[in-house]
């Protein structure tokens, strides 16, 4: 691991004395024993206090005391990375809620009981960049390589977040909790509501863009029955599912395996923070509605279960979760239109209705709910994980339309109507609006065809230029 940190980092802590006992802590050793590139750098300095290690620190760049209240220093160097040191800290709990802690400094506390205070064994280990040594007090490395997630020590219990950290951590290492871990969550589910909403998203954001197998994130929260904190979740278990066309189980077993079919596609993939994040959270909501539709009916001279309307349905759903998790609104008004529209491939394809779903998915994309779709396609093994027909035939005419990547957009606009001596007032955007109800119908497709048009539907108009 010793190559994994930065030469600049190394050097400066080979250079500077008060640094002589600086460990590096937490997700970097573990993201190293995992061959993963590191991104952030923690260190953990024994034996001095905060002032001494600020001043050791100033001569290398600048020096922000972000995090004065948790013994934390970040230091950006001349050569533009940024750092975070901290000192060791005992922290007790005094009160509910994230804030309702005693935090005391000590730079004399040994790396046992500093390591004891982490969350979970994975991230408990300690990286002497002097020796090159793993200093693993809890058996971190050991439960790393058999995909456990373990808590590190009873204190676990002062932190709720923790669980949903856990959370996310499964999801992202694809870890299984041990039943001690599993047994203590469910003693602190009660806990939840002292919880900051925003930290809650930041965990479930986390889960969403960073996850490798997210149905293990699913599987944990609903072993340590904190699912019952997300209802629209909770409800997906044991809701019945065709088998003929979901093989694989109810909509709970079904949303799981679309999740982890997600995470593997190039477009997901590549995409950009936030689209993973949207792309992510329409593919769990997708269907929060099949709960409150699901029902048994003859097709076909035999009884199926089906679940009509539950695409529509999911909407409010969605947004209430979203809301739960305290999702800002630019994400919520992404990642509804993905959920409500996400049979739509299911529809005839003509010119007409892709353009007509391209301007109801805005501001998101055909692309983007075809990826939505596809993960929806692969989550039903055994059966093959194939693209359907119907989906490549809405891609290609979403192609020949050019609204692949965009909605439609109004051709006839205002200004339009002020060339042709129309005064702006009220009227402006009921014309707008007609006109360009017409053109997603198809009556016309370029600014001539819309002013044949207005000519038609309102010959006044023209009698009004001076």
């Amino acid at each position: 691991m010793t190559e994994l940190l930065p030469r600049e980092l190394a050097a400066l802590l080979s250079a500077t004395p008060a640094l002589r006992r600086a460990y590096l802590v937490g997700g970097g050793v573990r993201d190293g024993l995992l061959g993963a590139p590191l991104k952030d750098f923690d260190l953990e300095v024994f034996g001095v206090d905060y002032e001494q290690l600020t001043a050791a620190l100033a001569p290398h760049g600048r020096v922000d005391l972000v995090g004065r209240s948790f013994g934390v220093i970040k230091l950006t160097t001349r050569g533009g990375c940024t750092y975070d040191f901290s000192i060791p800290r005992r922290d007790s709990k005094t009160a509910p809620g994230h804030k309702g802690f005693k935090i005391t400094f000590d730079p004399d506390i040994t790396l046992q009981e500093a390591a004891a205070r982490r969350d979970f064994t994975i991230n408990a280990m300690m990286f002497d960049p002097r020796t090159g040594a793993v200093l693993d007090f809890f058996g971190g490395r050991a439960d790393l390589e058999n995909r456990v997630l373990r808590h590190t020590s009873a204190a676990f219990v002062e932190d709720p977040l923790r669980v949903l950290r856990g959370m996310q951590f499964a999801a992202r290492f694809n870890l299984r909790a041990a039943p001690e871990t599993v047994a203590l969550c469910r003693q602190i589910k009660s806990t939840y509501g002292e919880l900051a909403v925003e930290r809650v998203r930041e965990e479930w954001f986390k889960w969403a863009e960073k996850s490798t197998m997210p149905s293990a994130g699913l599987k944990f929260l609903a072993e340590t029955e904190w699912i019952e904190h997300f209802p629209e979740i909770a409800a997906l278990r044991g809701t019945p599912q065709d088998p003929e066309w979901h093989p694989e189980g109810d909509v709970f077993t079904h949303t799981g395996h679309c999740g982890d079919a997600l995470v593997k596609l190039p477009a997901w993939q590549q995409a950009d923070t936030e689209s993973k994040i949207v792309l992510a959270l329409a593919v769990l909501a997708h269907d929060f509605a099949k709960p409150q539709t699901t029902t048994r009916a003859i097709k076909d001279g035999r009884e199926r279960i089906v679940s009509p309307g539950h695409e529509e349905a999911g909407g409010p759903l969605a947004e209430s979760f979203l809301q739960r998790i305290n999702a800002p609104k630019a994400i919520a008004q992404r990642v509804v239109p993905l959920v409500t529209n996400h049979l739509a491939h299911l529809q005839v394809v003509t010119d007409r209705s892709v353009r007509r779903l391209a301007r109801r998915l805005a501001p998101e994309t055909i692309e983007s709910l075809s990826i939505v779709i596809t993960a929806d396609q692969f989550g039903r093994p055994p059966k093959p994980a194939e693209v359907s027909e119907n989906l490549r035939a809405l891609l290609a005419k979403a192609a020949e339309l050019k609204l692949k990547d965009s909605a439609p957009k109004p051709i006839l606009q205002g200004r339009h109507l002020i060339e042709l001596g129309l005064k702006p007032g009220p009227e402006f955007g009921e014309i707008v609006d007609a006109a360009f109800e017409a053109q997603l119908e198809g009556k016309f497709a370029d600014l001539d065809g819309a002013r044949r048009w207005l000519a038609v539907e309102r010959p006044d108009i023209g009698s009004n230029k001076a």
